[in-house]
């Protein structure tokens, strides 16, 4: 599959964020009543998804998380995805993936792929060489093969899908291609 050139792919500050939050509302809104595990049990409300993206939005501007947005050429966010950088000590050269959301009527468009080559980019730039994420979802884990992530592991009865019942989670991980270590030096 190719990226429609139509999805435009953009990093959010905190600010755009919350003036964003509707669209990201509706956006996760329809990935858990689409049945994706994003970690929410339905009924998803509009009180719980501000919520949430109201912790993102604080996470972005504490430097904790990088935000992503898809648009399509409308402008309406189609999907999303999210670049944890906020590691342990111990881990200055790692993230993690969060989030990848993808609207119903946009899927198999190329909006995940946009929004994962955006976050490797960014990852690079940021010395983090290796990424790590997991993913309930079969369409996700085909999306993340063809982009090149390792399987390293299935954990049965990991979480609740949002209609209830325990599902399985796969984790993946990825060398970050350009990216350089972070200069680290141990303190006294």
């Amino acid at each position: 599959m190719s990226v429609s050139s139509a999805v435009q792919v953009q990093q959010l500050d905190a600010a755009t964020a919350r003036a964003e939050i509707d669209a990201l509302c509706e956006l996760l809104i329809d990935t858990v009543t689409g049945g994706a595990s994003v970690g929410f049990i339905e009924p998803m409300s509009q009180a719980k998804a501000r919520a949430f993206w109201k912790k993102v939005a604080a996470g972005v501007a504490q430097g904790e998380r990088v935000l992503f947005v898809a648009r399509n050429a409308a402008g309406r966010i189609d999907g999303t995805v999210q670049l944890l950088v906020d590691m342990p000590e111990n881990q200055p050269h790692r993230a993690e993936v969060a989030k990848l959301q993808v609207h119903r009527r946009a899927r198999k468009h190329g909006v995940g792929h946009a929004l994962m080559s955006a976050l490797e980019a960014k990852a690079a730039d940021l010395h983090k060489t290796l990424l790590v994420l997991d993913t309930a979802s079969a369409d996700a884990e085909r999306l993340y093969e063809r982009l090149g992530w390792q399987r390293c592991g299935v954990i049965p009865g990991f979480a609740l899908l949002p209609a209830g019942g325990l599902c399985a989670t796969v984790f993946f991980y990825k060398a970050v291609a350009g990216a350089t270590p972070p200069v680290t030096s141990p303190t006294a």
